[in-house]
């Protein structure tokens, strides 16, 4: 295993974990220490003994004093961090430490390598019909085939998590949102199968983060790229109005106002894609300016 040791600061966010938290920090700590150059556990607000249990020797442990979300707790921990990289894990015994290995030797001048959870079926059978759906919206607005769009496992050169953590929610949808501006800003990674384990515990993502996740999906596409959405909404408005004024026309009817409206709104559909591209353009320019 290479030693990264001064590259690397782990960054785990934990929310009522105390059943499993403290076997899951004693692993990390005896076979990863050497490899490392921190271990951070974010506890965001637990009711439970999750900071008790979290007490580990070799852990630097920040408590919320309220809930805050699991995208909070991992800006937390990231400008907590002092090295190159951070290495993102969840706290609910799904990382095992050998899959952590996997990513750590993978790691070289890239600048994220995320894991890839190997299984179709990996979260709850209810919510995967959500999660595939955001993944095909997601690779038809990026342009890319994206292997994992929300895994909890990650490594990401801190200075890019920086850089775009004003765009980051409070929420479960922090690794969506960063594996989009990955993907989008043509950022160099690399995709690692991993086997995860079943969680310990009970998840609190509801239907309302998928919800979510989706508005954010389209709302970073529209930062990024909005003619991807603007574009073919306006061109199907203008041709069903021009199928219509055409129709009407050579049918020797009345030309309706619904085939001029049809198009109407297609011409302003476009041309809000066009002011909205500048206005992304500016935006992107200032996040570039940014260090």
């Amino acid at each position: 295993m290479k030693n990264n040791k001064k590259y690397i600061s782990i960054v785990i966010p934990a929310y009522n974990e105390g059943q499993i938290i403290n076997e899951v920090l004693l692993s990390v700590v005896s076979e990863l220490k050497d490899f490392v150059n921190e271990i951070i556990v974010v506890d965001d607000g637990s009711i439970d003994d999750t900071s008790n249990k979290a007490n580990v020797e070799g852990v630097k442990l920040i408590k919320h004093k309220k809930n805050l979300g699991y995208g909070a707790a991992l800006k937390t921990g990231i400008l907590e961090s002092n090295s190159q990289y951070v290495l993102m894990m969840d706290s609910d015994g799904q990382h095992s430490v050998s899959e952590i290995k996997k990513l750590i030797n993978e790691l070289g001048k890239q600048d994220a390598v995320i894991g890839s959870r190997k299984k179709i079926l990996h979260s709850s059978l209810w919510r995967m019909p959500g999660k595939w759906l955001l993944v095909l919206l997601a690779q038809f607005l990026i342009g890319k085939k994206i292997p994992d769009l929300n895994s909890g496992l990650r490594i990401v050169k801190k200075k890019i998590l920086l850089k775009y953590m004003d765009l980051c929610p409070q929420g479960f949808s922090f690794s969506t949102t960063i594996t989009m501006v990955l993907l989008s800003r043509g950022y160099e990674i690399s995709y690692i199968p991993i086997e995860i384990n079943k969680r310990i515990g009970k998840s609190s993502v509801n239907i309302k983060a998928g919800l979510d996740t989706i508005i954010l999906i389209l709302r970073l596409t529209t930062l990024f790229n909005p003619l991807k959405i603007f574009l073919p909404t306006s061109f199907l408005f203008l041709i069903v109005g021009a199928s219509k004024f055409f129709i009407d026309y050579f049918s020797n009817g009345p030309i309706t106002t619904g085939s001029l409206l049809t198009l109407m709104v297609g011409l302003l559909i476009f041309s809000l894609g066009l002011l909205s591209d500048q206005i992304s353009q500016l935006r992107l320019e200032q996040l570039n300016n940014k260090k």
